[in-house]
């Protein structure tokens, strides 16, 4: 399990999403960009490498809640330059590469375990316990899958029978919490 540090992180992921966020295709803001934290949860790394966050921010501006899937590395990742959310200076394990994690095979790797049913959701804050807002509806057993991350949650209440979802509830600025799915398992077409 990871160990959680409460320590610094400078900039903070907020800032690193604030110059990043705006250049992304799915963004929807308007002039002024005003981020807040709002929720998520994270995966643990089997290797003990990679630091593995889903990340949910909402821009206060427009309302718009974005999730952001990054993957925490003590050094640059091959071939993910232009995946490369920023560096940051954390307090106890120096300098960590920030990248979208839908570019980062060990957290894609990992998404899909947990799409399967075999992976646990942990908590943001607090070190090896599960993630109380996350919910599950794993894929069908056997089923070859691929990965689908909703960069705005699909805000859809409940799961309707479906398989292989990952959802999560959030608060939002004004003190509410709303509820989304943020990963899906695609099934690959062609493959049994």
């Amino acid at each position: 399990m990871a160990v959680i540090h409460h320590t610094t992180l400078s900039p903070s992921k907020v800032e690193l999403l604030h110059a990043w966020l705006p250049g992304r295709a799915w963004f929807r803001g308007g002039d002024i960009l005003d981020l807040v934290r709002a929720g998520g949860f994270r995966l643990d790394d089997p290797a003990g490498e990679v630091g593995m966050e889903f990340y949910l921010v909402t821009d206060t501006g427009t309302g718009t809640t974005y999730h952001v899937p990054m993957a925490y590395r003590g050094a640059p990742l091959d071939g993910a330059d232009d995946a490369l959310i920023g560096t940051t200076e954390h307090g106890v394990l120096g300098r960590r590469w920030v990248y979208d994690g839908a570019r980062d095979p060990v957290l894609a790797e990992q998404a899909l375990e947990l799409l399967a049913g075999r992976a646990q959701a942990q908590d943001q804050d607090v070190s090896s316990a599960p993630a109380a807002p996350v919910y599950l509806v794993p894929a069908e057993v056997g089923t070859p899958i691929s990965l689908r991350i909703n960069r705005i949650p699909v805000e859809d209440g409940e799961p309707d029978g479906r398989r292989g979802l990952v959802g999560c509830s959030w608060r939002t600025p004004e003190g509410g919490v709303r509820r989304g799915i943020l990963l899906e398992a695609v099934a690959v077409p062609g493959r049994t």
